[in-house]
């Protein structure tokens, strides 16, 4: 198995609960949407917020394209009930408590210590076709993931 998923390789599937209360797999998106899966460290921090937000106003974009935006962290779906009540986020928050779809997935912590910040963009086959990972880049996060959305959209046109 590898250390970390990175671009061409199958998504691995995985399903957590969501903040609207449904339980979300990853398989159900296959044949149907373009994926955008970003974890992030932790709801209502500076970095996170202005990610999530940023997700939110950049929305109608992702779902013009064609892609369900999905982000996960390991907070608890009361905290990203709330954060995602706060801020109005109009995607799923996946609560990962424990980290397993984490480590599965391979994603980095920062310094050893906060949890890591990447985003993907999976294809409707299921392959990961853009990865971008920066704790502090926030816009370079929703920019390059758009233009990966766009691109797959008028490929599949």
């Amino acid at each position: 198995m590898k250390e970390r998923v990175e671009v061409g390789d199958e998504a691995p599937d995985f399903t957590l609960p969501s903040q609207k209360g449904v339980q979300v797999s990853l398989k159900d998106f296959r044949g149907k949407k373009t994926v955008v899966l970003y974890f992030y460290p932790k709801d209502n921090t500076s970095g996170c917020t202005a990610e999530a937000c940023k997700f939110r106003d950049s929305h109608q974009a992702f779902v013009d394209a064609g892609a369900e935006v999905i982000g996960i962290s390991s907070q608890s779906l009361e905290s990203h009930n709330i954060f995602s009540t706060e801020f109005h986020l109009p995607f799923h928050l996946l609560s990962d408590e424990g980290g397993l779809v984490r480590k599965l997935w391979g994603v980095p912590s920062s310094g050893g210590l906060l949890p890591g910040r990447v985003t993907y963009v999976i294809d409707k086959k299921g392959i990961v076709r853009h990865m971008f990972a920066s704790q502090t880049d926030i816009e370079g996060h929703i920019e390059g993931a758009l233009k990966v959305v766009r691109a797959l959209a008028t490929e599949e046109a």
